[in-house]
């Protein structure tokens, strides 16, 4: 059905320009504002052909955060080659700066704990939910559990309290 469509706006007119293409495959068309046969305006469309065309498999990021801007009419032209690989730097740069910060704070963080400066963190391995009566009690427990789909009625009893 798509490509009869798509025959029928060549036909008529409807043409869209390949403004350009991104560096996981996408395709990027301006289709530019048209007046039709029946001189009604149609206006300017950005659309986006995916490389990975079927669309149960498109996760989000899929389209560069340029593209995007783009394709959403928050930027006027089209991002260029050099635009993408200056942006990509720079995120790499971040990351590694990032990176950098959290190895040296980690190492203060030590150097602080072995001097004695902060307290080390207690490692506590509570069960349960907090807001629970036994929350953290190391007693057994003598209410019954969940059996789901496997209870058998009278298998269970309860234990008297005056023990």
């Amino acid at each position: 059905m798509s490509r009869i469509a798509a025959i029928l706006r060549r036909g008529f007119g409807v043409v869209r320009e390949h403004v350009g293409t991104d560096h996981l495959g996408n395709k990027y068309y301006l289709i530019p504002e048209q007046k039709t046969w029946t001189g009604r305006i149609v206006r300017a469309k950005r659309i986006v052909e995916a490389a990975n065309a079927k669309e149960y498999e498109y996760m989000e990021g899929s389209i560069p955060m340029e593209w995007d801007a783009w394709i959403r009419g928050r930027r006027k032209e089209p991002p260029s080659i050099e635009e993408l690989l200056k942006n990509e730097s720079n995120r790499e740069q971040i990351k590694t700066k990032a990176k950098e910060v959290e190895e040296k704070d980690r190492a203060l963080l030590a150097k602080e704990y072995k001097e004695g400066l902060v307290a080390t963190p207690a490692r506590i391995a509570a069960k349960g939910h907090a807001a629970a009566t036994s929350f953290d009690k190391q007693e057994f427990n003598e209410e019954p559990t969940s059996t789901a789909n496997t209870f058998q009625p009278g298998s269970w009893m309860p234990t008297s309290k005056k023990d």
